[in-house]
């Protein structure tokens, strides 16, 4: 039987780790924490488990989830956040890969919890992500903190298996606005890194489109409010991307 390393990264994720190590206790057989040194209780709960619990500072969170593959016993990996669970059915479906696995990756669909309210469209439902892969022919890339993994060989065949990626996400409006701000940031400064630029267009054009795209061809007007805040906080955080991109662009040209 094929045995599975599940992969965690964690900071200050005890209002969540719980349900995330529960449903891959059943399902993996070893299950691998990094944390990034919490301030909370997320070590301590971590400890009531049977789980290798890694401390390492923060690195950015592709090369994070890329330093937790290292970190793992096993080839084939299941990787979650502490925000994340896998549903009853999915929990099935990686089990019977023990005995049957066929392709590099397998792909799921991650369903999205805001607010209490499960989230059926725009951007955010079904939401493909690769979170079932040998480790030996894939790893974390993308631009941060838009982490995705990726197969080495572009032409392979990757699964999708039945059931859900169940992902908790904002709780409160304001946590949203937060971390809407926090994420915008980063991403305006690995795209700086990577030497892409901003123009005016990208604030008129990229924000408008991001939105219309959400609510209106993905169907996030059927979520209701919650679905309207949704898409316009996607809409909210392709503007300050730019805009903060632009200022960096800005401060370098006045230091140069």
């Amino acid at each position: 039987m094929l045995k599975l390393s599940g992969v965690i990264i964690t900071f200050n994720e005890e209002r969540n780790i719980e349900k995330c190590l529960q449903s891959l206790e059943n399902v993996v057989d070893e299950i691998v924490v990094v944390d990034s040194f919490s301030t909370d209780n997320t070590k301590a709960m971590c400890k009531r488990y049977n789980v290798k619990f890694v401390e390492q500072n923060f690195l950015g969170y592709i090369e994070q989830k890329n330093f937790a593959l290292s970190q793992a016993s096993y080839n084939h990996i299941v990787s979650l956040d502490g925000d994340e669970s896998l549903s009853k059915i999915l929990q099935e479906s990686i089990l019977d890969l023990k005995s049957n696995w066929t392709f590099d990756g397998y792909y799921a669909n991650r369903f999205n919890n805001f607010c209490g309210q499960w989230i059926k469209h725009s951007d955010w439902y079904p939401n493909k992500k690769l979170r079932v892969f040998d480790r030996r022919k894939a790893e974390w890339k993308g631009i941060n903190p838009h982490d995705n993994v990726q197969l080495h060989n572009t032409s392979s065949n990757i699964g999708h298996l039945k059931g859900d990626i169940l992902h908790l996400t904002y709780q409160s409006y304001l946590e949203f606005s937060e971390k809407t701000d926090y994420f915008s940031t980063i991403a305006a400064k690995a795209y700086y890194s990577s030497g892409k630029r901003a123009s005016i267009w990208n604030l008129i054009w990229n924000p408008s489109w991001a939105f219309f795209k959400s609510y209106v061809i993905r169907l996030g007007i059927l979520d209701g409010k919650n679905g309207f805040i949704i898409c316009k906080e996607t809409g909210r955080i392709t503007y300050l991307k730019y805009l903060k991109l632009r200022d960096l662009q800005k401060k370098d040209k006045e230091n140069s």
